[in-house]
């Protein structure tokens, strides 16, 4: 009998997502109060404003059209002038910067649009499973670099093998860093643009997480690195910044060829952001940079604080990260990552996605997503620290009764 899926659907992304998603579903059915700290979508909507401004856009009947692929000019502007804001960089919007249905969308379709099958790419471990999954579909080889906890998770490039050098066409890249927390500097982004020229690979970045930043630190784009636009792209999205995850909206800019290559592409599958949509997050923009603006950090950083001392009153130490929303905790050896994940949903009611569900070098972590209210946040901290605290003891008497023969 014909089989109707591809072959390729069983190497797309992790099953563990799944798998935690069938786990919950069997706690809650149990009558259990879940807390959800699996998933990274903001519990939280965008301000009056932007609200304000979809609403009003999505009434009027002249807004129902194609929006074209690459962005309104508006919308491309508002980028430019973000951008300029934020990072300091300046942008052409003509042929610097293209819209995405959230920065998914096009870290999906890039690979298909600067490779070919067989062609290979150099990609983090651990990292969001899209960004393998890409690679899949378009048929590309992946070489995965390790990111590694006593480096910072920062990639060790002199240890990449001059042969994939040779042959990668692109380094993806994302900072702060979605599972890891880890974040990158000025200095680490000028060595990588030099690396990138000196080997012909185009520079991939995703930067979704920079408006979420602690301690006063503020992640830089790596096109503020001078000549960084000749080899480099980069990716944004509203979805975290501006609690706009359901809208669908971001953007890639930077190098003029691999944004025009991205606009081909898109132009034969999607046609474009819904204007409604767009001028939604034109006005975000516009907020983020009147005098006075809030950003999400503040909540986030709280949140965070919460959460780590929390969890160190119960023996659980963590390192505070500077930036993302969430924590990415080691657990205790003898353990999974996905047999510590499920035990501490079916003991505790908290999800929590284990740490090889980004990578092989996830073994051995949890990530924690810090998308609950303060108070609920409180209560999964008492419940992950008992449970931690339990398997602890259970831990210490089974070696007490190994050392005493008792066993």
């Amino acid at each position: 009998m014909k089989r109707w899926e591809s072959k390729r659907l069983a190497e797309l992304g992790s099953a563990i997502f799944s798998e935690v998603a069938q786990w919950k579903q069997e706690v809650i059915a149990r009558g259990v109060d879940v807390i959800d700290l699996g998933i990274g979508s903001p519990d939280r909507g965008p301000s009056d404003r932007v609200r304000k401004a979809l609403s009003e856009t999505a009434l009027d009947p002249m807004q129902y059209g194609y929006p074209g692929t690459e962005g309104t000019p508006e919308f491309r502007q508002t980028v430019a002038d973000w951008y300029r804001y934020r990072f300091g960089v300046s942008l052409d919007p003509d042929s610097e910067v293209v819209a995405l249905m959230g920065s998914q969308d096009g870290l999906a379709h890039l690979a298909m649009a600067v490779t070919d099958p067989g062609d290979v790419a150099i990609v983090p471990d651990p990292g969001y499973p899209i960004y393998s999954a890409s690679l899949v579909l378009a048929g590309v080889k992946p070489y995965r670099i390790p990111l590694r906890e006593e480096h910072d998770f920062l990639p060790q490039l002199e240890q990449i093998p001059e042969s994939v050098l040779r042959q990668a066409k692109f380094m993806l890249l994302n900072y702060p860093s979605n599972p890891l927390s880890a974040v990158a500097t000025i200095p680490f982004f000028e060595r990588l643009v030099d690396f990138a020229r000196r080997y012909g690979i185009l520079l991939v970045h995703d930067v979704a997480y920079s408006e979420m930043a602690f301690d006063g630190f503020r992640p830089p784009s790596v096109l503020e690195v001078e000549g960084a636009k000749d080899v480099a792209v980069e990716f944004h999205s509203l979805s975290k910044s501006f609690n706009m995850a359901g809208c669908r909206i971001a953007f890639m800019v930077g190098q003029p060829d691999v944004v025009r290559a991205l606009r081909t592409l898109k132009s034969n599958i999607d046609y474009g952001v819904f204007l409604a949509v767009q001028r939604a997050g034109i006005e975000a923009m516009r907020e983020d940079m009147e005098p006075g603006s809030q950003s999400v950090a503040a909540l986030y950083e709280r949140r965070r604080d919460i959460v780590i001392d929390g969890l160190r009153e119960f023996g659980w130490e963590i390192r505070k990260p500077k930036a993302s929303m969430f924590i990415w905790a080691s657990i205790p050896k003898g353990w999974t990552s996905r047999q510590i994940s499920r035990e501490m949903l079916y003991s505790a009611g908290v999800v929590v996605i284990p740490g090889d569900a980004f990578g092989q070098e996830g073994e051995g972590y949890v990530r924690i997503a810090l998308v609950q209210e303060e108070a609920r946040l409180k209560e999964a901290v008492l419940r992950m620290g008992e449970f931690m605290r339990s398997i602890s003891q259970v831990k210490d008497s089974t070696l007490t009764a190994q050392g005493t023969g008792e066993m």
